[in-house]
Order: structure tokens, then sequence, then C-alpha cells
């Protein structure tokens, strides 16, 4: 009798930094490991902050961030993808264009997209202007949190 083991999803955070390990793709990747997934990552931003409030976003070149998700989805297979602050609407219709074109409907993994707007603090991190993407990029989610009763939602 033969028995194999079932294969560890891989899971990708496609998100920003959080210095501080309480949000963003750090928070994600203990998510995932905690649940006995395979974490990955690709960021869409370096942000400075800590528990008080954001000082400074960095948001590399949306090329660049092509790069990381063509990098990773070439290589492993993504069973599963979670977003969180995306920021700007090139940086969502990045995205969007890599999702639409690397899985053809049907054979897409996973998509929990977490509307990431307004940090704790109060801080803006969605810029207005991107509200339009994130709403188009929000038809390909599987889930969307929060919770309709998070302070933070639309």
């Amino acid at each position: 009798m033969s028995s194999s083991a079932p294969a560890i999803p891989n899971v990708l955070s496609i998100a920003s930094t959080d210095p501080t390990g309480g949000a963003g793709i750090q928070a994600d990747l203990k998510s995932f490991s905690a649940f006995g997934a395979y974490g990955m990552c690709v960021v869409t931003a370096l942000v400075a902050q800590n528990t008080q409030g954001v000082r400074e976003i960095h948001a590399p070149p949306v090329s660049f961030l092509r790069a990381q998700l063509d990098a990773v989805s070439d290589d492993v297979r993504v069973d599963a993808v979670k977003t969180g602050m995306l920021g700007t609407a090139s940086i969502i219709e990045t995205i969007t264009s890599w999702w639409e074109g690397t899985y053809p409907e049907g054979e897409r993994p996973a998509l929990v997209v977490d509307p990431v707007m307004i940090a704790t603090s109060g801080d803006r991190l969605l810029e207005k202007d991107a509200e339009r993407a994130l709403i188009t990029f929000l038809n390909h989610a599987d889930l969307i949190t929060p919770t309709p009763r998070s302070s933070h939602c639309w």
C-alpha cells in the first residue's frame, strides 16, 4: 500500500513590507507558515513605519514588480495568492495584467484580496486615483477581506 503525502500548498503574498512585522508580507508569511503552507512574496512597496504610523512609502518601478511576479510564476507552482497593500493604480494594473496573462480562466490559483486602503494609524495607503483599478481587480477575487464590519472597508 503506497501513500503519498499531499503537496504543501505554495502561497504567494503580493504586498508591502512592515518593519514591525505586524502587517504586510511579514505577517502574511507568518500566517502561511502557521497553516502549513510554503510562503512566497512579491514586494509592492517598502514602507517606513512603526506602531505609531507610516513615515514614508517607496514603490519600486512597476517593471521591477512585473519582473518579480514573472520570476515566481515562471518557476514555482502557485496554489493561492493573497494581496495586501497595492497602493497605486499602476501597481494594481500591473498585477491585473500579470494575473490575466499568466493564469487562463478556469486554471487560476485561489485569490484572496485584502483591499488595504488605510493603516491602523489612519494613514492612507491607497491613492485616491487607484480605487477604480482596485474595484476592477476585485472582480478576480475568490475572497475579499476584511469583512464589511471592518471600519477600514469601503
